[in-house]
């Protein structure tokens, strides 16, 4: 019989019952045991969905508080230091401490979760580090799914991918070195799981997936030598990308299964048809919500059961965290657009997908008749849809003028013009985009979605909110000043809406981190831009203050990777429609005297291939979408973007290729060590980078805001350099954001007189 497992579930709830308890138990709102009772619920869910979808195992550890890298680093006692935290006691507070800081400490560091939108909390290692075991997290979830009476699969990162997305902090080492102490950590923490009766442990390696140093390729044959030696099955998880390169290795590891992600390279399972152990294949998209071709996926699964027999795994390609959690709920899409609805899945229709193919290998295909002709029907009917593709929408992009894509003069004489009429003083500041969207601010806007509020008011309400900002800014003495967003829902949402070939959900969140949840629009057609999106908000902000206005816009490469995007044609194709769209807006702003523009690009580093080999093409295109974004505009327009949770040291001229006029980054809680690399590229236009983390409401002393200008200052010059947090304040309230702006403020006046006298 062919086993169906699920390799993650997401954490937060249908209905992001975790997200909103949590913050209610961070306001103090909630008791702590109220909490743990939410958690256990939720977890107890996910475990009856995947048993009644027949799953031979429900997976136990995918479920987190806050991150499952920030768990791991919990279990094997690496949290850091600075805290003076005992991994050992740890107390719910002081978990989420480490995940948000505290008085005294700033949060991890957060960054992407190597392609996805989902961030996890980067471990700091240190030449000292120390680690011991603690499994509770784990052998917890086991003894609650056993006691269920279901049959259990826990999951833990592995030891070498755990080690590789970390950092090496304080004295210079190299982090593999640790890799000795850590490997007995891990076989400590696996014989505690393989004690609870465990049959199968998941073991997730997506590193794998990278291009690793040979060492560290190297070491898996000895860890895992070590880690067989557990009292329980191994099961080797790769996902993301293709491991073929590896194929040799891994047929030769002492493990006892292997699963491929076959939906992101499909390619790969030729290298692995003579696996001779338990092969799980990856064949349900576990990071879009395009429903499977069934049939098309049996003839792959067909051939592989044949050779394979019992030792056929079927699962989704990756965790289901990365896609939102039921389609059923959706009845307002199903009512207004029903042919997009049919050819949509999210974690509970792909569970029941994989139950199809399970009973069609299991049963034979005749078994699930119905089902797998209402999968081809579905099918087939997106294939020949009319909706999807504009012939005007191919006719631009394939005539768009020579060098459509380039400024007409350089960033050194674009400046001159920029500066003769922005006449900024030196460090000029600015906030990156959004202000608190304020309780006052969603009341508004889920009144106006409901009917309750007419869209006069709603617009009044708004612009109230907009005045209200401008104020604030113009009392902390800004320089550039923003309209705070507050008519965005979110950042891609918001131009998603009012984009054509974009569709949307009620419920379709999926985690970004901790209790931040994101709804991604569904693009599903051709892109356009029917009418100005932004343009009358940044106009009536410019008419309350007589400093200069920011324009507020996403990038082309960021709406891309925060939606799910259509599968059918090249993802550089929408992104280019995408940039072209955004462009008619980009001139609307400059013809309406809105002549700063910030075009957002945080996920320009997240879109990298993993394997180095596929960068040059993919950059390539990035940047070209993005300079089309903005292409026809004069040279005394002054075009920002920004970029965050990114490290660009490996991909700097092609930031620089984006000739932006001034870029934001963050760059905090990494204590600006990202400067160094853009010092030794010699960056050649402004930079602003970000002086204090918005992910806490810890106000940083004028100390720290100081000691990180200083340092900024050693590298990059004086009259280049803007002031700025590390991004948008959307998620703050407004007693800390003013504190903070104003440290902020108060520093850069201070280096100003310094330097100026």
């Amino acid at each position: 019989m062919t086993t169906l497992h699920i390799l993650g579930f997401p954490r937060v709830g249908a209905k992001r019952e975790l997200k909103f308890e949590q913050e209610r138990y961070w306001r103090k709102e909630l008791a702590e045991q109220d909490l743990l009772d939410l958690a256990k619920a939720l977890r107890e869910k996910n475990w009856q969905h995947q048993a009644q979808a027949n799953a031979d195992f429900v997976t136990v550890g995918d479920f987190t508080f806050y991150d499952h890298i920030l768990d791991l680093q919990v279990a094997t006692g690496a949290i850091p230091a600075r805290f003076g935290f005992d991994s050992q006691s740890l107390t719910l507070d002081q978990y989420f401490q480490l995940a948000r800081g505290n008085k005294e400490q700033f949060a991890i560091e957060m960054t992407k979760w190597f392609d996805t939108n989902y961030h996890y909390l980067v471990p700091e290692f240190q030449k000292n580090t120390t680690f011991k075991a603690n499994p509770t997290h784990y052998v917890n979830q086991i003894r609650e799914a056993k006691a269920a009476g279901h049959q259990v699969k826990p999951v833990i990162v592995g030891p070498l991918t755990f080690l590789w997305l970390g950092k090496e902090k304080g004295e210079a080492f190299n982090r593999f070195d640790l890799l000795k102490q850590l490997v007995p950590i891990y076989f400590e923490i696996l014989t505690a799981l393989a004690a609870e009766g465990v049959e199968w442990i998941q073991i997730d390696e997506p590193a794998l997936a990278l291009d690793l140093p040979q060492e560290w390729l190297a070491a898996y044959q000895d860890v895992y030598a070590q880690l067989a030696k557990v009292n329980a099955k191994l099961l080797l998880a790769t996902y993301f990308g293709s491991v073929a390169e590896h194929a040799a290795l891994l047929k030769a590891l002492p493990v006892d299964g292997l699963h491929l992600d076959l939906v992101r390279a499909p390619e790969q399972l030729s290298a692995f048809e003579d696996y001779p152990k338990v092969l799980s294949a990856g064949v349900i998209d576990g990071r879009n919500i395009w429903r499977a071709n069934l049939n098309r996926i049996l003839y792959v699964l067909e051939p592989l059961k044949a050779k394979f027999n019992q030792r056929l795994w079927i699962a989704p390609s990756c965790s289901l965290l990365h896609t939102p959690y039921d389609l059923a709920v959706e009845t307002q899409l199903q009512q207004n657009n029903p042919e997009l609805y049919r050819w949509l899945a999210f974690t509970l229709q792909k569970v029941a997908e994989l139950q199809v193919l399970k009973q069609a290998l299991n049963a034979g295909r005749s078994a699930v008749a119905e089902q797998l002709n209402d999968s081809q029907t579905a099918a087939d009917a997106r294939e020949k849809s009319k909706v999807i593709h504009k012939a005007e929408v191919a006719q631009r992009l394939a005539n768009l003028p020579a060098n459509a894509d380039k400024r007409q003069s350089p960033f050194a004489e674009r400046i001159k013009l920029q500066n003769k009429w922005l006449n900024l003083p030196l460090f000029p500041t600015t906030n990156i985009g959004s202000f608190p969207q304020t309780l006052e601010i969603r009341h508004a806007r889920a009144a106006f979605k409901k009917g309750e509020l007419s869209l006069a008011d709603y617009e009044a309400a708004m612009q109230k909110e907009i005045e209200f900002v401008i104020r604030k800014q113009e009392e902390l003495d800004l320089d550039v000043l923003v309209h705070g967003e507050a008519e965005r829902n979110d950042m891609v949402e918001y131009f998603g809406e009012l984009l054509d070939g974009f569709a949307f959900t009620k419920f379709g969140w999926v985690q970004s981190y901790g209790s931040r949840c994101v709804k991604p629009p569904v693009i599903y057609g051709d892109v356009t831009r029917p009418e100005p999106m932004t343009v009358r908000w940044s106009q009536y902000a410019q008419s309350l203050t007589d400093k200069v206005m920011k324009g507020m816009l996403t990038g082309p490469v960021t709406i891309l990777q925060w939606s799910f995007v259509r599968n059918d044609i090249p993802r550089s194709t929408v992104c280019k429609q995408i940039g072209v769209a955004l462009s008619d807006e980009v001139l609307d702003l400059e013809k309406a005297g809105i002549k700063v523009i910030q075009i957002d690009e945080p996920a320009i580093r997240e879109g990298l291939p993993l394997k180095r080999a596929d960068w040059d093409a993919y950059l390539q295109w990035a940047g070209e979408a993005f300079r089309l974004s903005y292409m026809g505009v004069k040279d005394d327009t002054q075009i920002h973007t920004h970029m965050c949770y990114s490290e660009f040291n490996d991909i700097l001229p092609a930031i620089a290729g984006l000739d932006a006029d001034v870029i934001t980054i963050e760059t905090s809680r990494s204590d600006m060590e990202l400067l160094t690399a853009f010092a030794d590229f010699k960056y050649p236009n402004d930079i602003g980078p970000g002086v204090y983390d918005i992910h806490s409401p810890r106000v940083p002393t004028a100390g720290e805001i100081e000691h990180l200008l200083r340092k900024a200052l050693k590298v990059i010059p004086k009259e280049r350099l803007w002031v700025n947090p590390d991004c948008g304040l959307k998620t703050r309230g407004w007693k800390e954001t003013i504190e903070q702006l104003q440290v902020m403020v108060d520093v850069t006046k201070k280096l100003r007189t310094e330097l100026t006298q």
